[in-house]
Parts: structure tokens; C-alpha cells; sequence
């Protein structure tokens, strides 16, 4: 059997305290019970779905419940148990560390704590943080800080901060607004050419994003600072801003959704994702056999399995020799 490949940028995990925490609170994450996760479970998985490494993340709600306390201090239980994980099997795991957004002075805290001390991979935000997306002018502090770091920072989605409708689960189409809106907030706040040392993923290839691109460039238009970037765009789509995220094919690799992502994306910023273990393993089978029966250049399918994250994670390239 040849030796696993792919690197998973979208992989979540689930300690055992925290899964328990969710259940006292009777707490489901996008409509979901909260599933189970181990260890073996993961590697059993990764093997199956040619994948070497996974980098761990919490997915949807995180760790704010509105008690900042009780925040930090399951933020910081969260990362040191991933980076006891991490630590155990460095090849074949990495993780993207969890903050205590919305507080800014936790979540500064504890991102120095993840990358200098825990050696995170990464960091993880929300799309929204109590109703608040990424380009809110509060939350500049820490771009700051992630954008001096050359972070990479893993954008996942959760629930919208509105009602809910009746009959129609979060994950459906929800999670993927939530992505889109907060691309929006980043773009259209100055926030991705003030901080571009930031290396931003968006889950689910982007959301609604590479749909609506055109919309997005159009309502740059109406901003002076960023209309002179959207009519660059509109005429060299190199130009695109939009090309300056990185995008997951998670639960998002169909026959549909590929081809509006690779017209829009930089093909050097698309990564391998699965969802693990939160998407059904029919789900992920299914859409990973649409992805690898998807005719690509072999060139761009090695990069998205695997080089466009060596780039971003270099400790994962092999060693020469």
C-alpha cells in the first residue's frame, strides 16, 4: 500500500471535555449532534482517504457562550489537548489553534500562547463572533497582530446571527452565507490589503463566493478607495481580490461547484478538505470520488492534494533525500 498523501485542511476535532461541555449546554453544532472523535477513528479515516496529515480544528460554536472567563479558559483547554494530539503523531496531525472571539484581549493572549508555546499550526476564527464578522473595526487588533505573524488563519462558518428557519438545518445553506458574508466584511473594511501578511482559508470553497463574484466586484465599485482593485479585476481576473483567499474543496468538490471555484481561485491557494468527522462518511465518500473523477491538469490535482499546503505549512514538506 503506498504511503497516504494529501494534507486535510479541513478536518475538525472534538476532545472529550469539550464534547461534554456541549452536551450539559444541549448544544448541537449547525443542527448536528455534536459526533465522536478519536484518534484512531481520525487515522482509520485519513488512511482510507489517502490523506498523511490533518490539521485539526473546532469547528461551530467554538468556545463563547458570553462568560469571557469560561472562554478563555475552554479555548486554552481546547488547544493544549490538540497540541498534546499534535505532539504525539507530528506527521500525521497539525492544528489551528481556537480564540475567544469576540474578546480581543483573550483572544491576543491566546494566540501568542497557541503559535510561541503550543506551536500551532494556524489559527481558526469564526465567520461571525457574536454577529460580528471578521472586517468589524473592533477586531483589527488581532488582524494586526496575525498580519505581522504571516498567519495562516483557517475562516470556518456557524450560525447565522438571525432566526433560523424551521426545517432547513444551518449546515445547508447557512454556513455558506455566513463564509460569503465575511469575505465580504474583509474585503469591503480595507481589511485584506491592510493586513495581507494573513494567509486566509475559506471552508467549503469560499461559500457563495465564487458564484458571486461579479456581485462582489460590482459592490466594490461603490467603495472609491476599492474601485480602482474592481475594475482591475473585471478586466484581468488575476487582478481579483478574491484571489488572494485560499479556498478547501470541502463537501464541496462536485461537478457544480468545481468549475466556478477554479475560474475564480488562484489555482496555487486551493487546499484538500474533508470535513471529518463532522460531514456523513457517505457524504465525503461520494464527493471525493465526484473530486478525484474531475478532469484536471495532474499538476493542479497534486498541488490542491498537497503542495498548495506544503507552501502554506512548510514543516510538512518531506525531507530532502
Amino acid at each position: 500500500m503506498s504511503r497516504p498523501n494529501r494534507i486535510d485542511t479541513h478536518q475538525h476535532i472534538v476532545p472529550p471535555g469539550y464534547a461534554r461541555w456541549m452536551r450539559d449546554k444541549g448544544i448541537r453544532s449547525g443542527g448536528l449532534s455534536l459526533p465522536s472523535w478519536s484518534e484512531r477513528s481520525a487515522m482509520k479515516f485519513m488512511d482510507r482517504h489517502d490523506v498523511q496529515t490533518g490539521i485539526l480544528s473546532l469547528s461551530t460554536p467554538g468556545v463563547y457562550f458570553g462568560d469571557a472567563v469560561e472562554t478563555r479558559q475552554w479555548a486554552r483547554e481546547v488547544n493544549e489537548y490538540s497540541a498534546e494530539v499534535v505532539a504525539g503523531r507530528p506527521e500525521r496531525f497539525g492544528f489551528f489553534a481556537t480564540l475567544t472571539l469576540p474578546d480581543v484581549e483573550g483572544a491576543l493572549a491566546e494566540a501568542r500562547y497557541a503559535l510561541d508555546t503550543l506551536l500551532a499550526d494556524g489559527i481558526v476564527l469564526l465567520a461571525n463572533n457574536d454577529g460580528r464578522y471578521l472586517g468589524d473595526p473592533g477586531f483589527e487588533p488581532l488582524l494586526e497582530f496575525l498580519h505581522h505573524r504571516r498567519a495562516v488563519v483557517f475562516i470556518h462558518p456557524g450560525e447565522l446571527p438571525a432566526p433560523a428557519v424551521p426545517g432547513i438545518p444551518a449546515f445547508a445553506a447557512d454556513f455558506l452565507l455566513d463564509t460569503t458574508r465575511t469575505a465580504l466584511s474583509l474585503i469591503l473594511s480595507g481589511a485584506m490589503e491592510k493586513y495581507s501578511g494573513i494567509k486566509f482559508i475559506l471552508a467549503h470553497a469560499g461559500g457563495f463566493v465564487p458564484y458571486i463574484a461579479y456581485r462582489i466586484l460590482l459592490t466594490m465599485l461603490n467603495n472609491r478607495e476599492l474601485a480602482l482593485s474592481a475594475l482591475a479585476a473585471l478586466t484581468d481576473k488575476e487582478q481579483s481580490v478574491l484571489r488572494r483567499f485560499y479556498y478547501d474543496v470541502a463537501l464541496s468538490a462536485s461537478p457544480s461547484a468545481l468549475p466556478s471555484l477554479l475560474e475564480v481561485a488562484d489555482p496555487g491557494r486551493i487546499t484538500y478538505g474533508t470535513d471529518f468527522p463532522f460531514a456523513p462518511a457517505p457524504g465525503i465518500d461520494f464527493l471525493n470520488m465526484q473530486y478525484e473523477h474531475y478532469r484536471m491538469a495532474p499538476s493542479l490535482r497534486a498541488s490542491i492534494d498537497r503542495g498548495n499546503a506544503e507552501a502554506l505549512f512548510p514543516r510538512l514538506k518531506p525531507a530532502p533525500g
